[in-house]
């Protein structure tokens, strides 16, 4: 398991914002358990889940960026949950699957020109002898906008996206897992990102920008 405790180069465990953040919220008791549920609300909560946060430079996927931007989109912010679990001597890694995202907005769409989103990423969390998986991607005031529930995570059993949303209508399918990882793979993130959505890629192309929160009607 220390391979799963060591501080990464994206899961910068041991990055002073982390680990003030990890202190800040892991809460008064020492059970692992409780501390990571705690971490869990910080996450998906305090850092505003926005996909036009996605950047080409790697430096953006790192835990402590997460941090210093106030929000970012899944893979940043399960690499967070990740970073602080660590710093509390939970081991984590980091997963990563393509879904199918059936009530996004008409400009991500357009923007992805798809409605698969490549490399979900969520977290792996090794509690009472076993992984279980966590996403703290979607902040509780988003989701109610898109009427689908936030998700919870108790710790013991696994939090992925709901299949349905409050109206029954499909929301999020996971098509392709790729796997848990010690730290991001760079390579094989940056690689198949490319395979499904080589516009992005260009040269000279633009990058994402924008405010998910805005766009879906959060904030004005």
């Amino acid at each position: 398991m220390q391979t799963y405790l060591r501080p990464g180069r994206f899961i910068d465990s041991d990055h002073p914002r982390v680990i003030e953040f990890a202190e800040r919220y892991r809460g008064a008791s020492r059970e692992p358990r409780s501390q990571v549920v705690a971490l869990y609300l910080a996450v998906r909560d305090e850092i505003r889940y926005n996909p036009y946060a996605f950047s080409l430079d790697a430096q953006t996927l790192k835990a402590s960026h997460a941090l210093l931007a106030g929000e970012s989109y899944c893979v940043p912010k399960a690499i967070l949950l990740a970073a602080c679990a660590r710093h509390c001597g939970i081991p984590a890694r980091i997963g990563l699957a393509d879904v199918r995202n059936h009530l996004s907005t008409p400009r991500l769409l357009e923007l992805l020109r798809s409605e698969v989103f490549a490399m979900h990423g969520y977290t792996e969390l090794y509690l009472d002898g076993r992984w279980v998986k966590a996403t703290p991607a979607f902040n509780e005031a988003l989701c109610r906008v898109f009427k689908v529930a936030p998700l919870a995570f108790d710790g013991t059993c696994d939090s992925v996206f709901h299949p349905y949303n409050e109206q029954g209508e499909r929301y999020m399918e996971y098509l392709q897992d790729h796997g848990q990882f010690e730290d991001l793979p760079e390579q094989l993130f940056f690689g198949h990102l490319r395979h499904c959505y080589p516009h992005l890629f260009e040269p000279g192309a633009q990058q994402p920008s924008g405010d998910m929160q805005r766009e879906a009607g959060v904030i004005d």
